[in-house]
């Protein structure tokens, strides 16, 4: 069990490196941003979420090692699985939106909607991955009570995020994502 643990704990500490790298990326990618007029919209939404985000992987460490959580065979294999997903298409949408990428919410005026990629199916792939991780990471190593309670906090904080995102992404988003859903790819189209 201790191996286990450990192999969990530096799995935790790649994914925290992965932030970093992320919010490297996303500082640079603001930069660009308003030097192009950007604007950021929803600061205290984004302050709730990053201090989410900032207590997850230490939750996930907390509870492995407090309360003893062994490693849960096959299904900490699946939710292996989902995590590696959750972070492939997270980059699947950070790369698709290039320069454009944020952490918050910066939008440039008059900025034409990116519909490639991920964005062809759904509106929100990145917090699809996001919410998908928060349910998985935990689960690899038997960490139920953080993956409930993250997976609740953060739903209820993307609510609020995903409304103001929406809103400052203007009429244009609307206009070119109207027929995609937010979060769950339709499996056929009607005609």
């Amino acid at each position: 069990m201790v191996t286990s643990v450990k192999a969990y704990l530096l799995f935790l500490g790649l994914i925290a490196i992965e932030r970093g790298f992320e919010l490297a990326l996303s500082h640079r990618n603001a930069r660009i941003a308003f030097s192009r007029g950007a604007r950021e919209y929803g600061q205290k939404p984004f302050r709730l979420m990053a201090a989410l985000h900032s207590a997850f992987l230490p939750a996930c460490a907390a509870e492995v090692i407090l309360l003893h959580r062994p490693f849960p065979g096959l299904l900490g294999a699946i939710a292996l699985l989902g995590a590696l997903g959750s972070q492939a298409l997270r980059y699947w949408a950070i790369l698709t939106l290039g320069s454009r990428w944020n952490v918050k919410i910066i939008a440039v005026p008059g900025e034409r909607p990116i519909t490639g990629g991920p964005y062809r199916f759904i509106r929100h792939p990145n917090y699809v991955a996001v919410s998908l991780e928060m349910a998985c990471v935990p689960l690899i190593h038997g960490c139920w009570l953080t993956a409930i309670v993250f997976s609740i906090a953060n739903a209820l904080v993307l609510q609020k995020r995903i409304r103001g995102e929406e809103k400052a992404l203007g009429e244009a988003y609307a206009a070119a994502f109207s027929d995609r859903p937010r979060f769950l790819p339709r499996l056929h189209r009607g005609a």
